[in-house]
């Protein structure tokens, strides 16, 4: 593949999980809070069900875009870039993992506050991670761009 195509695709997959991202940290994630006790269970289900369905096919084409770019790296786009744009998707997933998941597990069970807190707190790292991450994604493109 044509590695400025590779680049904007990347691109293109970064920034759409960065403003995903976003909107469930400023917008969605707060709203849990407001749901009720007695239906947050389903409302939880639902979430998890239908925001699965956005994120996944995205998160996958985004990792699958960044293996491309780190094993076979455009000549224009410095090793250190091409390193810490794969430590920050690894963060990501690590994050997505080992904090978020187990959250959402507890808040299946009804709402849990120390559980909404941990979430919406932990969220924060994939939040900064994304956004750094888009920035590099651009920076990458514009790098390729110009060569």
């Amino acid at each position: 593949m044509d590695s400025r195509i590779l680049i904007l695709l990347h691109l293109i997959a970064t920034v759409f999980m960065t403003g995903v991202i976003w909107i469930v940290q400023i917008l969605h994630y707060p709203l849990f809070n407001m749901v009720g006790r007695e239906n947050f269970a389903a409302y939880e289900a639902a979430h998890t069900n239908l925001i699965t369905l956005v994120v996944m096919p995205a998160m996958l084409v985004e990792l699958i875009l960044t293996a491309m770019i780190f094993f076979a790296p455009p000549a224009s786009v410095p090793s250190s870039l091409n390193w810490l744009n794969a430590v920050l998707l690894a963060v990501i997933w690590l994050s997505t993992a080992f904090l978020q998941v187990p959250q959402h597990s507890i808040l299946a069970g009804g709402f849990d506050e120390k559980a909404y807190r941990m979430l919406v707190n932990s969220n924060w790292i994939r939040t900064v991670a994304w956004s750094a991450k888009a920035v590099i994604a651009a920076l990458m493109v514009w790098l390729v761009m110009k060569s």
